[in-house]
């Protein structure tokens, strides 16, 4: 097997990120043509901007500079794309403290070799994004010595009509909504939240645009929750805890997606009393085609373990901090 390539940590946020590592955003966008054609990408690039400046997005400014930066149609809408498929687990590391373990699965090609490492700021301190050039919201995250987190997409609702249609009238009521949106409340969380108990409190009350998953843990070896959402309501399951693709308790199930989410639910459950920080545990079915990224985060001990994957197996080298 050739050697891996490194996953590069770079310092500053999305427009700093956007200029140290330009070519892994043409990346994504040509692939994203490739499979969607340029003409659909630049119509949703389109809609996306006009609904981010009907709200007067919090990071609108900073969405136009990547647009401005990138040169083509696709940041706008990167920015606002809501397709993967994920597997976490909050438990208490018997290392020390609270770990989260995490998987995030998108089918498309790209995401893995070109993972990225910013070390952002906020008022309440720094944090590690696992992210990638272009994007500003925050998928998965940790800042040491204060709490990680990760998003996870929940089933689609459904409408009694066709997979497309039921599509299409969940983004209408979310181009009706002005809240925010999911990954960009996890990024506030981060740039303004002390710890935990902060942090949670915000992802559970703060109104959102669309449903999502969040798993969060803390410092502490009881630090930590899966927290149910839709756009007002919340319900909170404690650590030890597991999500993937589909409710707990919310009563609308929807139509399910990625790879057998109640298997992977089942698997990481399992996963709670290991200890170690390596990766070994990616493996099926929580390991899947779709798979893009696997990290273990320990707020308590500022330990980062993470991998880019794509569908034939690794694509980076572990990226080890802590």
């Amino acid at each position: 097997m050739p050697d891996l390539p490194a996953i590069p940590l770079i310092e500053g946020g999305p427009l700093e990120l956007m200029r140290a590592e330009p070519e892994r955003l043409a990346d994504l966008i040509r692939t994203a043509e490739r499979a969607y054609t340029r003409p659909a990408i630049a119509l949703g690039d389109a809609v996306s901007r006009r609904w981010l400046e009907r709200v007067d997005h919090t990071h609108l400014d900073e969405l136009r500079a990547v647009a401005a930066a990138l040169g083509r149609p696709g940041a706008y809408l990167l920015n606002l794309s809501y397709e993967w498929a994920c597997t976490s687990g909050v438990a208490a590391d018997p290392a020390g403290g609270s770990r989260l373990l995490r998987v995030l699965d998108w089918a498309m090609p790209g995401l893995g070799r070109n993972l990225v490492v910013a070390r952002q700021k906020g008022p309440a301190g720094d944090f590690l994004n696992l992210t990638w050039p272009g994007f500003t919201g925050v998928l998965t995250a940790l800042a040491p010595g204060r709490f990680a987190a990760a998003v996870n997409q929940p089933p689609m609702r459904a409408h009694g009509l066709t997979p497309p249609l039921d599509w299409a009238v969940n983004k209408t009521r979310m181009w009706r909504s002005r809240a925010q949106t999911p990954a960009h409340l996890l990024r506030r969380a981060f740039e303004t939240c002390a710890g935990y108990t902060e942090a949670r409190e915000m992802l559970v009350a703060t109104p959102i645009c669309l449903p999502v998953l969040y798993t969060l843990s803390g410092t502490a070896a009881g630090e930590g929750c899966v927290i149910e959402r839709t756009e007002t309501a919340a319900a909170v399951h404690e650590a030890p805890a597991a999500i993937a693709n589909h409710w707990l308790d919310m009563p609308d199930k929807g139509r399910p997606r990625g790879w057998q989410s109640p298997l992977r639910l089942r698997r990481m459950r399992e996963l709670a009393g290991i200890g170690g920080d390596d990766l070994a545990w990616m493996e099926p079915p929580i390991r899947n085609p779709d798979s893009r990224l696997a990290a273990y985060l320990n707020a308590a001990a500022g330990r980062l373990r993470v991998q880019g994957w794509e569908a034939d197996g690794p694509a980076t080298r572990v990226f080890r901090l802590g």
